[in-house]
This record gives C-alpha cells, structure tokens and sequence, in this order.
C-alpha cells in the first residue's frame, strides 16, 4: 500500500485562515450564537458576471481551491471529491421560496439547478476544465471523511496520482430560524458558551470551507501524511474507548504514540461527554479542541484537519487550542475525533511528512 501525502491545505473560516502566521493568530468566539466566515475578496478569483450567479458556498469553495491547487503546484488534478452536509442550500431556500410565492406555477429553473450538492464539485471542474472522477459526499459531519476515504483508494489503487479533496458548508437565514427553534443553537440566555464544561445543549454555528490536494508523492511542502481513517454512524458511550483503540491497534499503534488529540468539543452537554470519554485514554498526549474557533457545523472536521496540518509543518500548538498542559517537544501522529450531535463518528490520523 503506498503512502498518501496531504500536499496543500487551504481553508476560508470564521479565522483569517487564508492569510499567513495562521497558527498564532486564532481568536475564540463564545459570546454569539451564529458566526460567519470571513471572505476574500470574490473578484479578485471570479469574474464579476460569475459571482452573481453563485451561492456563498460555491464562491468559497472556488477560492479554496484554488490556493489549495496553487499551493501543490498542480494545474489539473485526477479528481475532484467534495463533502458536504447542507450543499448550496441558500439557492435551495430560494427555490422553495419561489414555489410558495408562485403557487408552484412559472417557475425558473436556475435555482433549482445551482443548489443540487454536487453544483460545487461541478463548477470547480468547469473553471478547470476537468474532466476526471467528479464525487459528492453528503453524509452530514463525516462528509469530508468519506471524501478522504475515497481519494485514499483512488490514489492506492493508482486510479489517480493527485486529488483535490474538499470540504463547505453555508449558512442561510431561515435554516438557522430553524436551528434556534429546535435548539441546535444555543439560547442566548446560555451564552457565552462554556466549550469544555458545559452544562447546557446546542451549539454556537459556523460555516466555511477547507479544501487539501492529496498526492502519491511527497512535494517539498507537504503538511502529512494521510495515515488511516474510521467511521460510525452510531456508537454508545461505552464503545468509545473500543472504537479508538481498535483504530489505534490496526495502525500498529498505542495512545501513547499518540502526540495530540484533537476533540471535536461543541459546547453541546448531551453529546461532548464522548470526546470526555475518549480522552481518558490519551494521558500523555496533548489534548486539544477547536469549534471555539471554527463554530459547529456539518464539515466543521475541516477545519481540524487543516489546523492539524499547519501543527505537523511548523512543530507548533497554539495555547488556545490547550485542553491540558502536556507540551510535546516533536508532533509525529495527531488524532483527530469528530462527531455531531452524538452520530457520525470519525477518526482520522495524521502523521508529520
């Protein structure tokens, strides 16, 4: 089985993660319920009669992309695979909009035709005229996981030599209407959130998009290697420790080989108790988490996977991300865990290139 390189990262979030000395400049958010992505400038990547066809999560996921893909240096990939949880659901409320307000007569299409999942994946292909194995993946928050999962066999099974993987997700306002009102998100009388002991459920929500080209061969700049990856849909609490030791052992490894772990905690009580579960076991690691950076929400994964990438390339973990006080002198292997809201379990582990 050959070795798989995550050769560029690139991500647009509620950080300033598209500009430099990413890693000491991340600044936590707790005191609000919903927080939005910080964008590029559009024009400057999309031509201006382009922009106004396209949904938030197109345009991020383009600029994405394109660092990712300048950063590899590579013109054309052999793939695209992109995960999603929600897809390009402003122009979908649109649509909706549309049918109710017509009485579902004299409809247009384009709205229709732009929010399918797969418009991102397509219109990065479009823009780069690519013609390889085009793939969405909408399975809530382990979307970007099976992405991965997929690239790893393209590439192993020599189906492809180098993938841009990627993951997005969009806010939209009647969606997050609705979030307030089954109490995904938080109350404002439980604010600011308390990430790490909370006592009280929902979660404060994010959006972005992280976007990594995976090769079969290292580059000078590469970040990690991609080393394994497991998911579950269900998992009990008590199978917790099972399920992260199992992975731990097929990859020849014990948590003490295990240099930092980074927990998906979301400030929501009824489901953090498995990242509390799972870091039991990692007494000598550094233990990390970061949706007080990136916000809850489906691909929020992506967001990790890149931070841990800057953590493996610059040797460096940033004092806001500490659960602990375990400093490691050299970060060889980071776990990420990732679930949302109890369900769709993921790990994914990283080795330094």
């Amino acid at each position: 089985m050959s070795t798989v390189y995550i050769n560029s990262a690139s991500c647009i979030s509620v950080q300033g993660t598209l500009s430099e000395n990413i890693l000491q400049n991340l600044k936590p958010e707790n005191s609000v319920k919903i927080i939005k992505a910080i964008e590029p400038n559009y024009k400057e990547f999309i031509p201006p009669a382009m922009i106004r066809r396209m949904s938030k999560t197109v345009k991020m996921s383009s600029v994405a992309s394109h660092y990712a893909l300048k950063e590899a240096g590579i013109e054309q990939p052999d793939a695209i695979i992109v995960g999603t949880g929600m897809g390009c659901s402003q122009d979908s409320e649109k649509f909706l909009k549309n049918v109710i307000d017509n009485h579902e007569e004299f409809l247009t299409p384009t709205f229709f035709i732009q929010s399918t999942h797969n418009t991102v994946a397509g219109q990065i292909a479009l823009g780069l005229q690519c013609h390889g194995y085009n793939f969405t993946y909408v399975n809530t928050s382990s979307s970007l996981e099976f992405s991965f999962l997929d690239a790893l066999l393209q590439i192993k099974d020599g189906e492809a030599e180098n993938v841009l993987v990627g993951s997005t997700d969009e806010q939209t306002d009647r969606t997050m209407e609705l979030y307030c009102l089954n109490n995904t998100v938080k109350k404002e009388a439980d604010l600011p959130a308390d990430y790490l002991n909370s006592t009280t459920n929902g979660v404060i929500w994010g959006e972005g998009a992280s976007f990594f080209v995976l090769g079969k061969d290292k580059t000078e700049n590469a970040y990690a290697k991609l080393t394994d990856i497991k998911i579950s849909n269900g998992l009990d609490l008590e199978e917790t420790s099972d399920f992260i030791q199992k992975f731990l052992t097929k990859n020849n490894l014990s948590a003490k080989d295990i240099d930092a772990v980074i927990l998906g905690y979301s400030g929501d009580a009824n489901s953090d108790v498995y990242y509390t579960k799972a870091m039991d076991l990692f007494q000598d690691s550094a233990l990390l988490y970061y949706k007080h950076l990136s916000g809850e929400f489906n691909t929020a994964s992506g967001f990790s996977t890149f931070i841990a990438c800057h953590i493996l390339k610059d040797q460096q973990i940033p004092e806001v991300m500490m659960i602990n006080t375990e400093r490691k002198e050299k970060v060889k292997n980071i776990l990420l865990y990732n679930h949302l809201a109890g369900s769709d379990h993921s790990l994914v582990l990283l080795e330094k290139a």
